[in-house]
């Protein structure tokens, strides 16, 4: 007999695989709701399951060979949170960065809250500075104050 918490992470581990490594963003309406809410898409993007679907057709067409693991997965109430480890590598335009032919790793963690057997909100949080390190950013820090005396 499946538990409640079995179904909702096995509803997250075939979006990953039939969505995301499948690179099917249409196949997304199977398993996003409607009117869900995504809190980490780009400012530029509709938060819900069409803006999703956009910038999952962007990171596919700037890695076209981009495979998702999940490295853990928990689950408590109606949420599910993974570990991940992304790879790929940078064949096409990235948010208006050219491709740099850069094979690129970075980790992160998603939080996704289920309900009738969907994803109703996602959350991310992942090594965006590492990531754009790796595809050739240049990015400029300040110096650190000087301490007075």
């Amino acid at each position: 007999m499946t538990t409640p918490l079995e179904a909702n992470k096995a509803i997250v581990r075939r979006f990953i695989e039939e969505v995301v490594n499948g690179r099917k963003p249409a196949a997304a309406d199977e398993f996003i709701a409607a009117d869900s809410r995504d809190h980490t898409l780009p400012p530029n993007l509709p938060p819900n399951r069409e803006g999703v679907k956009l910038v999952m057709g962007m990171i596919n067409s700037a890695f076209p060979d981009m495979h998702y693991t999940i490295e853990d997965m928990v689950a408590e109430e109606d949420k599910v949170v993974m570990r991940f480890t992304r790879r790929g590598t940078h064949l096409g335009a990235l948010f208006g960065m050219p491709p740099s032919g850069r094979a690129v790793e970075w980790r992160g963690m998603d939080f996704f809250r289920l309900a009738d057997g969907k994803i109703v909100e996602h959350w991310a949080n992942f090594d965006q500075l590492g990531m754009m390190t790796q595809l050739g950013a240049k990015l400029e820090f300040p110096a650190p104050p000087v301490a007075k005396a």
